[in-house]
């Protein structure tokens, strides 16, 4: 759940738990919040979905009272009149001096203590949520609550949903009393060093490293990491730590990694070809692949969406649901494309149909081409699990699967342009100059959250209509733009 805060100098969970990963970006939210960016469409959902996770979790505790977020002061008066009452508290306001959370629940115990629940819609306990629950505990206490125990309540990922949602079942919760107190006299002087840094004129000079990332990707990376040449050090191919021990010794271009330094197969050849402005082409190695395929093709693609909440009977947390698939079959060498399609359009489970069209697109031989074939094999195999019919049919696709993705993971193809990366997105442009960029939905998770809102009932049908020719245009390059990369790497051996 969030706290977000726009209080001047107030410091907020939120805001403590963005000093901990950068105090520029702390300096910012005080001194420049126009300057960062807003969450997009993709991002909004994942909050959206913490959001639902939340509501659920209030379930488990009946009789509760929530605290409305929309005035600090109003909410805070209304906790501190609860707080006297013997009964879960949803969302407290709580207000110390110039330090501010508000609780997911907070519990009262017979002796008058009060335990502090956190919910989380992830399905395991990571470091940052001690932090986040360890500055809960200091505000609550700093207002003279008793805390006696501290928990996370996270999302059971073994959950399979039969009928309603159960909450029980849906959260685990884990007391994590110790490692909180662990911490928890670190807090204070934490708060302290913020305030110092949110008092300074000029914004604190801070270095780039894996902090930009950890927990969080920080919404100013792109805009601290601008400074870097065009090809840096950090494109190095799966380099991980070896980037930031070049950036350490102020090495930063990646024409100027020393010929000593040890670098990997992979990772010589990105850096030759940078060096030749050419690609990279291992005749041998993309002539084998090519000779392996078995004509008619079938280059296929799917799209999937995954909700915290199983949204279907027998579901489970982030389970992917597939809802479209795109086929694009070539019978011969530079032959016709015929193309087929399936995108749902009702609100109700779409997978019976999705593998029953898919069943009549893909024919009895030939190969099927993907991108990244670990995706659509995953689908495959729970569909299978799930209509037992289908499971002979599905271990014979799967036998028939070849993925594009095998040259380029392979650096049997290498662009210097594509900067270490391998994804269909930054590859199929360099080859074909097909373009995702400016389309209206560029990637999976948009494609997600299109759909999803295309279900919303209160979506006017000519909006629906035109989320579903973006999703077709979407998904249909896929396939098509694999076709237009097999003819490159074609013609690259010719």
């Amino acid at each position: 759940m969030s706290d977000r805060v726009t209080m001047p100098e107030l410091i907020s969970k939120t805001t403590f738990l963005c000093g901990m990963q950068c105090p520029k970006y702390l300096w910012m939210i005080f001194h420049e919040p126009e300057s960062i960016p807003r969450p997009d469409e993709s991002m909004q959902f994942i909050f959206d979905q913490g959001r639902k996770v939340g509501e659920l979790a209030k379930r488990l505790f009946p009789g509760g009272v929530d605290i409305p977020i929309d005035d600090i002061a109003i909410s805070t008066q209304l906790t501190r009149e609860q707080l006297k009452c013997d009964r879960p508290i949803f969302e407290a306001s709580i207000l110390s001096d110039r330090v501010y959370c508000r609780p997911d629940i907070l519990v009262p115990n017979a002796n008058g203590s009060w335990d502090i629940i956190e919910v989380k819609s992830s399905t395991g306990i990571k470091d940052v949520n001690i932090v986040d629950v360890a500055f809960q505990k200091y505000c609550c206490e700093s207002i003279g609550l008793s805390i006696r125990n501290c928990s996370l309540a996270c999302v059971n990922s073994n959950y399979v949903r039969h009928g309603d949602i159960d909450p029980s079942q849906f959260f685990v919760i884990e007391d994590i009393s110790p490692r909180v107190d662990k911490i928890r006299g670190d807090i204070e002087a934490k708060v302290v060093e913020y305030f110092d840094i949110i008092a300074k004129s000029e914004c604190p000079r801070v270095d780039i490293g894996p902090y930009c990332s950890k927990p969080f990707v920080c919404p100013l990376k792109e805009k601290c990491w601008s400074f870097l040449p065009t090809y840096s050090v950090f494109d190095l191919y799966w380099a991980g730590e070896k980037c930031f021990d070049l950036f350490s010794r102020k090495i930063i271009d990646m024409l100027d990694i020393p010929r000593d330094y040890p670098l990997s197969g992979k990772q010589k050849i990105q850096l030759e070809s940078l060096k030749t402005n050419m690609p990279h082409i291992n005749k041998a190695g993309l002539k084998e692949f090519i000779g392996n395929l078995e004509y008619p093709l079938y280059f296929v693609d799917f799209e999937t969406f995954s909700t915290v909440v199983p949204p279907y009977e027998g579901t489970r947390p982030n389970q992917p649901i597939p809802f479209q698939f795109s086929v694009d079959i070539l019978a011969e060498d530079d032959g016709p494309v015929e193309h087929h399609g399936f995108l749902s359009e009702i609100k109700d489970d779409p997978r019976m149909r999705f593998i029953a069209e898919l069943e009549a697109c893909l024919g009895d031989k030939g190969s099927i081409v993907v991108y990244h074939a670990p995706f659509e094999q995953k689908v495959l195999l729970e569909l299978a699990g799930i209509f037992p019919q289908y499971r002979n049919w599905v271990s014979r696709v799967l036998s028939r699967v070849v993925d594009l993705l095998k040259p380029f993971v392979s650096f049997h193809y290498y662009h210097p342009d594509q900067h270490g990366k391998i994804s269909l997105k930054r590859v199929l442009p360099l080859l074909t100059g097909m373009e995702y960029k400016g389309m209206a939905i560029e990637n999976g998770m948009q494609a997600a959250v299109a759909y999803l809102n295309s279900m919303d009932e209160e979506v006017e049908e000519e909006q629906r209509q035109r989320i579903r020719r973006e999703l077709e245009l979407y998904c249909g390059l896929d396939t098509m733009g694999m076709i237009e990369i097999l003819k490159r790497l074609k013609a690259a051996v010719n």
